[in-house]
C-alpha cells in the first residue's frame, strides 16, 4: 500500500537524505515506473518524502497537526492526479513534491484565513520562489527541509513574542494546540463569544507582526 499516514510520518526520525547521483539515478528510474501505472514505485517515493512534506513543509506552515494531516492527504491525492506531468530535470522528485504541497498549504489558509497566524500572500510568494528553483541541479532535500522547518518556526515565534501575550496565548491554545473554543475561552476568563473577538483580534496583530518582520 502506497499510502504514508500522518502518524507514521511524524514519527520517522529523520527527512530524506542529501541526494547522490546514485539516489538521482534511482528515483529516476522509481518515478518513470510510477508515472507508468506502478502503484509500488509511487510508494517507495511518497515513503522516502512524505514524512519531510509533513513535518518540513506542512506543519510549520498550517500550525496544527490537523490541518497539516489533512494537507498530507490532498498532496498525496494530487500527485497522482498529476504525476504524469511531471518532468525529470536531474533535481530529484522532492522539489516538485514540495511545491505541490505548498500549493495544497496555501489554499488550506486562504480557506482558513479567520483562523490562522500565517499570511497566505507571504506563502503565495514562497511557492513562486521555490516553482523558480525547481529544475536546479544540486538541491539537497534535507537542508530544503530542515530550512524550511526552521525558518517557519523563527518566524512564528519572533512574531508571537511581539504581540499582546494575552493574544500570543490565544493563538498558542487554539490555533497552535487546538484546543476547543470553549476551553480556551475558559483559559482567558471571558466567555466564548468574548474570545471569538480576542482571537480575531490577535490574528490581526500577529499578521501585522509577521508583515512587519518580512518588511524589515
Amino acid at each position: 500500500m502506497w499510502w504514508v499516514s500522518p502518524a507514521r510520518a511524524t514519527n520517522l526520525a529523520r527527512v530524506s537524505a542529501p541526494v547522490d547521483r546514485a539516489q538521482l539515478a534511482e528515483e529516476a528510474r522509481l518515478v518513470a515506473a510510477a508515472q507508468a501505472g506502478d502503484r509500488r514505485a509511487l510508494g517507495a517515493l511518497l515513503t522516502r518524502h512524505g514524512p519531510s512534506l509533513y513535518r518540513s513543509v506542512l506543519m510549520p506552515r498550517l500550525g496544527s497537526t490537523a490541518a497539516a494531516e489533512e494537507a498530507l492527504s490532498i498532496t498525496y491525492t494530487k500527485v497522482v492526479e498529476k504525476l504524469d506531468r511531471f518532468v525529470w530535470q536531474g533535481s530529484g522528485f522532492y522539489p516538485w513534491l514540495r511545491v505541490v504541497a505548498m500549493r495544497v498549504a496555501l489554499d488550506l489558509l486562504r480557506a482558513r484565513r479567520r483562523e490562522t497566524p500565517l499570511d497566505a500572500d507571504d506563502l503565495a510568494r514562497e511557492v513562486d520562489r521555490a516553482e523558480a528553483a525547481l529544475g536546479r541541479e544540486g538541491l539537497d532535500d534535507a537542508a530544503i527541509a530542515d530550512e524550511d522547518a526552521r525558518a517557519a518556526k523563527v518566524k512564528v515565534e519572533r512574531a508571537l513574542d511581539a504581540i499582546n501575550p494575552r493574544y500570543a496565548q490565544a493563538i498558542r491554545l487554539r490555533v497552535l494546540e487546538e484546543r476547543g473554543r470553549d476551553e480556551v475561552a475558559a483559559a482567558l476568563g471571558v466567555t466564548t463569544a468574548t474570545f471569538d473577538v480576542v482571537l480575531h483580534r490577535a490574528l490581526a496583530a500577529m499578521k501585522k507582526a509577521l508583515q512587519s518582520a518580512e518588511e524589515a
